[in-house]
């Protein structure tokens, strides 16, 4: 949902009609006094012109009223003069009607009453009345939901070129709200608000660059949309800078900008912007490394619940990095991630109740966590399982589910999965023994490092034939050429 941007009370000074020509030279003598901030000069002559009943008088007045400008702030005189010009049919005076009504300012609130107002200053095609009345529409807010309405509604306001409407229809095509799904039509609109300095359009320009949505994907065009919008103070785009100088999207990488851009983001509360700066402070990427800084962002990016943040502090909390180590205080943050479905934690959590670190050991839950990470496709969780299955951990003894589970981590390339499948097979473990397999499978993992496969590979050498060895090297190629999925 798209919030109400109101328009600020601002005056129109509009050319006067012929009808007025006599005192229009008086009339621009009080609107100089009001520019160079002579209020009460300003005020003055305005009241003086009002008794020949000019509603843009009436209209300023009442602004001066609403905004204590050369007068004490008094929002029931400002009502007065915006109903006088209003009742001539002033379109600004019903536009500011409108705001008075909506903000409940020296009125009861009432959206209805607002909306009338904004009604009549929107034919008078006054282009923040129609994208308010769009805006309405739009979120069904004191009307019924009607997209076409604030299509049409934000089209009006757009085609005089008011920058909020053209975002808030670029949104709409976006998302395909009321309306069909066209990618090329948002990126000219936004890039018209975009050109007209509105930060919003700027920051989702810069999106669609960085996605290549709708467009062909450009680092370069992203970080200049990006820029534009972070020079303005939008958190968002400001993150996003440093995303892109932390990873060289477009320019060259570079730590301590990204930090400069994190910083500015993280200072406006946005917890992703905390929890990238406090990896940096905990790398020492672009600023001297700090666990008691990275500690302090973290914190107020957990605060907000933001998962990352949440398992970031467990992991500081579990290894005891600028902090005492505590694994009660690691387990309550990775419990926090995990209850949010962040997979690495619920693993996290699954090995501390197996080893009984910061809880009791309780084979129940761990095999519970460790289920959740997996389905989630988390290679580690998926190799504990299997090990639970596989060593009777808890649970009764399943060589068929342990394979199954071993396999998993395997195709994703775990070492010690590997391992684990070679094992089976040399011991004819919920499988027919198979040596050649067994080779193939330490193989593989002895490839990626895990010593234990390496050890295996080399006793399960003298019980194989050199044919059965030969073959089995290839079977081991063939596998790597099938990113360890149906190899057996």
């Amino acid at each position: 949902m798209k919030p109400l941007l109101l328009a600020l009370f601002t005056v129109l000074l509009l050319a006067v009609s012929a009808a007025w020509a006599e005192p229009y030279e008086d009339y621009n003598v009080a609107h100089a006094a009001y520019k160079r901030g002579d209020y009460t000069e300003a005020l003055s002559l305005y009241r003086l012109y009002d008794s020949q009943g000019n509603s843009d008088y009436q209209n300023i007045i009442g602004v001066m009223y609403l905004m204590g400008q050369g007068v004490e702030q008094d929002y029931d005189q400002a009502l007065v003069w915006f109903r006088k010009a209003a009742a001539l049919g002033d379109a600004d005076a019903q536009l500011n009607l409108g705001d008075m009504y909506i903000e409940g300012k020296g009125v009861v609130q009432n959206d209805m009453e607002a909306l009338k107002w904004w009604r009549l200053a929107a034919v008078q095609r006054v282009a923040i009345a129609q994208y308010n009345l769009g805006v309405k529409y739009d979120n069904g807010q004191g009307v019924k939901q009607d997209y076409t309405a604030a299509l049409d509604l934000y089209r009006l306001a757009a085609t005089q070129g008011y920058a909020k409407a053209q975002y808030n229809l670029g949104v709409m095509y976006d998302s395909g709200q009321g309306v069909t799904q066209d990618y090329i039509v948002v990126l000219n609109l936004y890039r018209l608000a975009a050109t007209q300095g509105y930060a919003k359009a700027q920051y989702n320009l810069g999106l669609m660059y960085d996605s290549g949505q709708g467009v062909a994907q450009d680092y370069t065009e992203a970080l200049k949309w990006y820029r534009l919008a972070a020079m303005q103070g939008y958190a968002d785009a400001q993150l996003n800078l440093g995303v892109m100088y932390e990873n060289g999207q477009g320019v060259t990488q570079d730590y301590a900008e990204a930090v400069n851009w994190y910083r500015l983001a993280a200072l406006q509360g946005v917890a992703i912007a905390q929890c990238n700066l406090g990896l940096m402070y905990e790398n020492g990427h672009g600023v001297t490394q700090d666990y008691a800084e990275a500690l302090g962002w973290y914190n107020l990016a957990a605060a907000q619940g933001y998962a990352d943040a949440q398992l970031n502090l467990g992991d500081l909390y579990y290894d005891g990095k600028g902090i005492t180590r505590d694994y009660t205080e690691a387990l309550n943050w990775y419990r926090l991630a995990a209850t949010q479905g962040y997979a690495k934690a619920q693993y996290n959590l699954g090995v501390m109740h197996d080893i009984g670190q910061g809880v009791a050991q309780d084979y129940n839950e761990a095999y519970r966590w460790y289920l959740l990470a997996a389905a989630q496709g988390y290679a580690d969780a998926q190799f504990n399982l299997g090990v639970m299955y596989d060593k009777h951990k808890g649970i009764a003894q399943d060589y068929t589910e342990a394979l199954r589970w071993y396999r998993l981590a395997a195709a994703q390339g775990n070492a010690s999965a590997l391992n684990n499948l070679g094992v089976m097979y040399d011991n004819g473990h919920g499988v027919e023994l198979d040596y050649t397999l067994a080779h193939m499978w330490f193989n593989l993992g002895a490839t990626l490092g895990d010593a234990n496969a390496l050890r295996n590979r080399n006793l399960v050498v003298q019980k194989m034939s050199a044919q059965q060895i030969t073959k089995a090297q290839k079977m081991a190629n063939d596998c790597q050429q099938k990113n360890f999925k149906g190899c057996d």
